[in-house]
C-alpha cells in the first residue's frame, strides 16, 4: 500500500506552496481503540431503555416467521464457555433471520427442576444436620416438603436471574423479561397434561426393571445424566457346583463365572451360556472339575494360577491326550437342563434354590469364562433373560445401596459399590473363599464405569418399580378432554394423529428423524442409532423437587386410573398451586365424589427432568403465552451431547403426543477445548471463564471467536487464539473507521445513481459485493457462521483495505476542492460505492459484532435508531442483462481481474527490494515495464506507480518525472518538484 495518503499533509520544501488545506483528509469521531468493556454496558443499557427487542418485534410483525426454540440451560451456577458459545450461535441464528426480514422471536428459558438443584439444597440441610423430608402422607412431612421445594424454587430463581444478566451482557437479544421456566405453574400443569396423554394413549405403564440408580442420590438416573470414567475394579472367578445335568460327567463339577461386580453375586439366580460356544471340562489340583469356554481356559489359568491337570493315570502319549481333551469338549446347546447351586447355599432360603443354566445369545467369549452369572436385579440383559424363564427380581439392594436388613447374606451391609466392600479381602470375597468357591480375586481390572455427572459417584443397575413410556407398544388413537396447554380447556383434541395410530413410539420417532434436517448431517445417524437401540423410557424419579407423576393407581387391581375428568382436575390443581397441589389433602377433591381416596394409591414419584424439558415446545411454542411463537420450531440448536438428551426427549415426547418431531431442523455444535485440545477441567486449571473474558476484551471479541471457529466440531480457545481473534477484530474495526472517515460529509446529492456510468474498478467492486451477498445468504441458509464471518473478514481485508481502498485513496484525497466542494465523477462514484459498502457491511456484521456495529451505525447516523432494526442490504442493479449479479455487460471478466490483481501483487513484490535498498522512497517513484500492458486501464493508478510501459518482461526503475506538490504523484507534466500536476490544477482552478 502506498504511503502517500498518510503524508499528504506534510509540509513541502520551503520554496514550494503548502497544499495541505486543499486536500480532503478523512475525519471521524470513531476511535481506533475499541474500549469494549467500558462501551458495551452503556449500549446494552440504552437497548433496554429503548426496548429494542420490542421494537424489532413490532418492525417484523406479520412477516414470515422463523422459530428457534431455546433449549433450557440448567439454573445452577454461573454461565461457562459452553453457554457463551451456545447462546452466541442462537443469537446469530435469530439476528441473521431477522436481518433477512423474518419475524424471528427469541424466548429464552431455563430448566428449573431436578437433582442438581435438589442436591444443592440437601447439602445445605446436611450442613445444618437436618434430614431432607420425604413424601409420607403425614401432615408435618408434607409441610416440610413444601418448605424444601420452596428453597429449591428460590435457589433456581436466583440462578435464573444471575444467568439472565450474564447472557444479556453477551449481547444476546430476547424476551428477557418474560422467559419460560419449567417451574412456572402453567409449565408444571402443561407437563402434567402431557403425561396424561401418554397415559390415555396406552403408552405409560409401571413395571420393575433394572435402571441406572445412584445410591448416593437415591434416585433413578437417565442415560443423559450419566458420564463414564475409567476405574479399577475387583475381578473374581466364582465356582458354582453343578448338581443336576443331562451330561452325567458334569454333576459334581463346577461352573466358573467371572464378574467385576462381586456385590451382585448375593443376588445371583441363574447361569447364562451360549449354545454355540464350545465348553471344556478340566481338572485342577484339588480334584475338582471346572467348566468354562474352551477359548478362555488360558485366561482363567492366568488369573487364578490354576494349571490344567489331566486325571491320574492318563497316558503321556500325545494321541491319548488329544483323545481325552476331545471327550471333554461340550457344545453349549447340550448344557440345557443343567442346574447349579449357589456357593452360599448352606444359608438356606433364597440361596438354597436351584440356579438353572439359561441359553443366552449375549454371552460371548470376549472375556471372562464364557459363563455369565445372572442377577435380574442388576442387569438389563439378565432381567429379560430371567423374565423369559419366570424368574423374578428379589430387590435385595435398598435405595442407599445396602442389602436389605432381612437378607440372609450380608444383610444391612454395604454400600455395595464401595471398593473395600468388594475388595479381595472384603466380606464378599472372604465369605466365598471360606465356602471354597473363590477361584481368583484381584483388584486390577481397568474399565469404563458409569457415574452420576452431578455427584460424580458410581451408579449401579438396580431393579425397582418405575414408570415407563413404552417404545414398542402400539399407540392408541385417543382424544384428550380438557387438557389444554394454554390455561383454558381444549375439548376433543386428538393428540395421537390418525396417521400414526397403531404405530409404535420408536417407529414414529425414527420416521421423524428421517424427515428432519440435521446440520451437520452426521447428527442424523447418531440420533437414529440411539432411538433405534434405546430401551423403554424410564420417566420416574424418587426425589422431591420436580413435577409429580400425578396419577392414581387402584390398590386392589394395581391398574392406572385413566379418567379424563380426574385428569382435568389434576391439571387445574397444578395450574393453580404448582407441584405442591399434588398432595393427600387434595386427593378427595380431585378424585371426585364417586371415588374413595382409600381405594387409590397416589403416586409420589416425580418426572425425569428430561420429560420436563421435552415438553418445553408445548408450553412455549403452543401455549399462546408468547403469541409471536408458533409450533413446530424451525430449529433446535444445542451441543452434540443433546442427541441423548434434549433433542431425544423432545422428539419422543412430541412423537408420542403429536406424531412428529417438534422441530424441522437440528443444529449441533461441538465442545470447547483448551488451547492444547484438552477437555476443560477445574482440577486441571485450564478452564476459560467467559465473564472474565468480557471484562478483559469485551463481548464482541468473545462473539467473534464463537462465530469464527468451526463450531460443528470440537474446537479450542486460549490466550493465543483470542489474540488472533482480537487482531481480526482490529482489522474489521479499522475498515469501519476508514469508511466513516472517507464518507465524511457524503450526501445523496453526490450519489451516482447509475452504476453502469461508474469507472470499471467501481463496477468490479460492486460485482464482488454482489457475489459476497450470495455467499452470505447461502451461509445463513446452511447455518455456516464460520464461513459467514470469514467471508466478511476476507472481503474487508483483501478486497477493500489491501486493494480497493489502497488504489482509491489518491482519488478520495485529491479529486475534490474542499473550498468549493467540486469533485470529479470518479470520486463521486468511489464515495457512492463506499456508501454502498458501508450499508452492506454494517448490516452483515451486526449479528456478529452486535455492540461494535451499533457504535459504527450510531457514529454516522446518531438519530437513525438501532442498526438491529435494519434489514438485509439492497445492492444496486445494473440496467440491461449482465453476466451475473451486479455485473454489467461492459465489465471485463472476473478472471481477467484476477490476473490483474495477481500482476499487481507481482509489481509490488518487484518494487519492495528497491524500497528496502533505499533506491525508491515510495511506489509512486517507480516506473514499471510489463509485457502486453493493457492500455484500456490506468495501470499506473492500479499499481500506484508513476508510469507503466509495454516491454518484454517485468522490470522496475526509478522515474525521472517530477513530484506534484499536492498529490505527490510523479508525472511528466510536472515541471518541478512541488508544482501541480494537470489534475490537481484542474481540481483547484479549473
Amino acid at each position: 500500500m502506498s504511503d502517500a495518503p498518510e503524508n499528504l499533509g506534510a509540509k513541502p520544501g520551503a520554496s514550494v506552496q503548502d497544499w495541505r488545506s486543499t486536500v480532503f483528509l478523512p475525519k471521524t469521531d470513531f476511535p481506533m481503540k475499541a474500549g469494549l468493556p467500558q462501551k458495551e454496558p452503556a449500549i446494552l443499557a440504552r437497548w433496554q431503555e429503548q426496548d429494542l427487542y420490542g421494537q424489532v418485534r413490532k418492525a417484523r410483525s406479520g412477516r414470515e416467521k422463523f422459530i428457534l426454540h431455546d433449549g433450557p440451560p440448567y439454573a445452577n451456577g454461573d454461565i461457562h464457555i459452553g453457554h457463551a458459545l451456545n447462546h452466541t450461535l442462537k443469537d446469530m441464528v435469530v439476528r441473521t433471520q431477522t436481518l433477512l426480514g423474518k419475524d424471528a422471536p427469541y424466548v429464552p428459558g431455563w430448566d428449573c427442576h431436578g437433582l442438581p438443584i435438589e442436591w444443592k439444597i440437601e447439602e445445605q440441610y446436611r450442613k445444618k444436620k437436618l434430614d431432607k423430608p420425604v413424601p409420607s402422607g403425614a401432615e408435618g412431612d408434607e409441610t416440610a416438603l413444601r418448605e424444601f421445594r420452596a428453597e429449591c424454587r428460590a435457589y433456581a430463581q436466583h440462578w435464573v436471574e444471575t444467568q439472565r444478566e450474564q447472557l444479556k451482557r453477551l449481547g444476546i437479544g430476547g424476551d428477557w423479561d418474560n422467559p419460560y421456566l419449567t417451574m412456572d405453574y402453567d409449565a408444571e400443569a402443561t407437563i402434567v397434561a402431557e403425561l396424561m396423554k401418554f397415559a390415555e394413549s396406552g403408552q405409560l405403564y409401571r413395571g420393575a426393571k433394572p435402571v441406572m440408580w445412584s445410591p448416593v442420590e437415591k434416585t433413578a438416573l437417565a442415560e443423559a445424566e450419566i458420564e463414564y470414567e475409567d476405574i479399577v475394579s475387583t475381578q473374581i472367578d466364582v465356582a458354582f457346583e453343578i448338581v443336576e445335568s443331562p451330561i452325567a460327567e458334569l454333576v459334581g463339577a463346577y461352573a466358573v463365572v467371572w464378574t467385576t461386580t462381586p456385590w451382585t453375586i448375593p443376588a445371583n439366580q441363574a447361569i447364562g451360556y451360549n449354545p454355540e460356544v464350545d465348553y471344556y471340562l478340566f481338572h485342577v489340583p484339588d480334584g475338582r472339575k471346572l467348566l468354562i469356554a474352551e477359548d478362555l481356559r488360558d485366561a482363567l489359568q492366568s488369573r487364578s494360577g490354576l494349571q490344567n491337570v489331566l486325571p491320574d493315570g492318563l497316558s503321556d502319549e500325545i494321541e491319548t491326550i488329544v483323545d481325552e481333551i476331545a471327550k471333554r469338549k461340550i457344545k453349549g446347546f447340550r448344557l440345557a437342563g443343567t442346574i447349579a447351586r449357589h456357593p452360599m447355599h448352606k444359608l438356606g432360603g433364597f440361596f438354597a434354590e436351584p440356579r438353572p443354566f439359561l441359553a443366552a445369545d449375549f454371552v460371548t467369549t470376549d472375556q471372562g469364562t464364557g459363563l455369565v452369572h445372572e442377577a435380574p436385579d442388576h442387569g438389563e440383559e439378565d432381567f429379560y433373560l430371567c423374565q423369559q424363564h419366570g424368574i423374578d427380581p428379589v430387590f435385595a439392594v435398598t435405595d442407599d445401596g445396602r442389602y436389605r436388613e432381612d437378607w440372609l447374606w450380608l444383610g444391612g451391609q454395604g454400600s455395595v459399590i464401595n471398593n473395600k466392600f468388594n475388595a479381595p479381602d472384603g466380606p464378599i470375597c472372604s465369605d466365598l473363599r471360606d465356602a471354597g468357591a473363590l477361584l481368583a480375586a484381584s483388584a486390577d481390572f481397568q474399565h469404563s464405569y458409569p457415574h452420576s455427572w452431578r455427584s460424580k459417584a458410581k451408579v449401579i443397575y438396580r431393579c425397582t418399580p418405575q414408570w415407563f413410556i413404552a417404545m414398542d407398544r402400539a399407540m392408541e388413537g385417543r382424544t384428550a378432554t380438557s387438557l389444554g396447554t394454554n390455561g383454558g380447556t381444549t375439548q376433543n383434541t386428538a393428540f395421537v394423529p390418525s396417521e400414526v395410530e397403531g404405530r409404535t413410539l420408536r417407529s414414529t420417532a425414527l420416521q421423524a428423524i428421517a424427515d428432519t434436517r440435521f446440520v451437520p448431517e452426521k447428527g442424523r445417524n447418531r440420533l437414529h442409532s440411539m432411538v433405534a437401540e434405546r430401551p423403554d423410557w424410564v420417566i420416574s424419579r424418587q426425589r422431591a423437587w420436580g413435577v409429580p407423576i400425578a396419577l392414581f393407581v387402584e390398590r386392589k387391581t394395581g391398574e392406572l386410573l385413566v379418567d379424563p375428568e380426574v385428569n382435568r382436575r389434576i391439571v387445574e390443581a397444578v395450574r393453580a398451586g404448582g407441584v405442591d397441589a399434588w398432595n393427600d389433602d387434595n386427593a378427595a377433591a380431585i378424585l371426585g365424589p364417586d371415588r374413595d381416596p382409600a381405594d387409590y394409591e397416589r403416586v409420589t414419584d416425580i418426572l425425569d427432568v428430561w420429560f420436563d424439558s421435552g415438553c418445553t415446545h408445548v408450553f412455549t411454542l403452543d401455549s399462546g403465552r408468547w403469541p409471536e411463537q408458533s409450533w413446530p420450531a424451525d430449529l433446535y440448536l444445542e451441543g452434540s451431547d443433546q442427541h441423548r438428551g434434549w433433542f431425544q426427549s423432545s422428539l419422543l415426547e412430541s412423537c408420542g403426543t403429536r406424531g412428529r418431531a417438534p422441530y424441522d431442523a437440528v443444529l449441533t455444535h461441538g465442545f470447547t477445548m483448551d488451547s492444547k485440545g484438552m477437555k476443560m477441567s477445574k482440577s486441571l486449571g485450564n478452564t476459560v471463564n467467559p465473564l472474565d473474558l468480557m471484562k478483559e476484551h469485551g463481548a464482541d471479541i468473545l462473539r467473534l471467536w464463537a462465530l469464527s471457529v468451526d463450531f460443528t466440531e470440537d474446537h479450542r480457545i486460549g490466550k493465543e487464539i483470542l489474540g488472533g481473534v482480537a487482531d481480526q477484530y482490529r482489522k474489521l474495526r479499522n475498515t469501519f473507521r476508514y469508511l466513516l472517515g472517507a464518507l465524511d460529509g457524503f450526501s445523496d446529492d453526490e450519489r451516482v445513481s447509475d452504476p453502469s456510468a461508474m469507472p470499471e474498478l467501481e463496477r468490479y467492486m460492486l460485482h464482488l459485493l454482489a457475489e459476497l451477498d450470495g455467499k452470505l445468504r447461502r451461509a445463513v441458509d446452511d447455518f455456516d457462521y464460520n464461513a459467514y464471518t470469514r467471508l466478511i473478514a476476507d472481503f474487508a481485508n483483501n478486497d477493500l483495505s489491501a486493494f480497493y481502498f489502497d488504489i482509491r485513496k489518491d482519488c478520495l484525497y485529491c479529486e475534490v476542492n474542499p473550498a468549493t466542494g467540486r469533485q470529479t465523477d470518479k470520486r463521486r462514484a468511489y464515495r457512492t460505492v463506499l456508501d454502498t459498502l458501508f450499508h452492506a457491511l454494517v448490516r452483515w456484521m451486526a449479528p456478529v459484532l452486535v455492540f461494535t456495529s451499533e457504535e459504527v451505525w450510531g457514529t454516522r447516523f446518531p438519530d437513525a435508531g438501532s442498526v438491529h432494526l435494519l434489514e438485509w442490504p439492497e445492492l444496486p442493479l445494473f440496467p440491461g442483462e449482465g453476466r451475473g449479479p451486479g455485473l454489467d455487460p461492459g465489465l471485463r471478466r472476473e478472471t481477467d481481474w484476477d490476473k490483474l490483481r495477481a500482476l499487481r501483487t507481482a509489481v509490488t513484490e518487484a518494487i519492495e527490494p528497491l524500497r528496502r535498498d533505499k533506491m525508491l522512497g515510495s511506489s509512486l517513484e517507480a516506473e514499471v515495464t510489463l509485457p502486453d500492458a493493457d492500455a484500456s486501464l490506468d495501470l499506473a493508478e492500479l499499481f500506484i506507480v508513476s508510469a507503466v510501459h509495454a516491454g518484454d518482461a517485468l522490470a522496475v526503475a526509478k522515474t525521472s518525472n517530477r513530484k506534484c506538490g499536492r498529490c505527490w504523484r510523479h508525472l511528466p507534466e510536472v515541471t518541478e518538484d512541488g508544482a501541480l500536476c494537470a489534475r490537481c490544477e484542474q481540481v483547484l482552478h479549473g
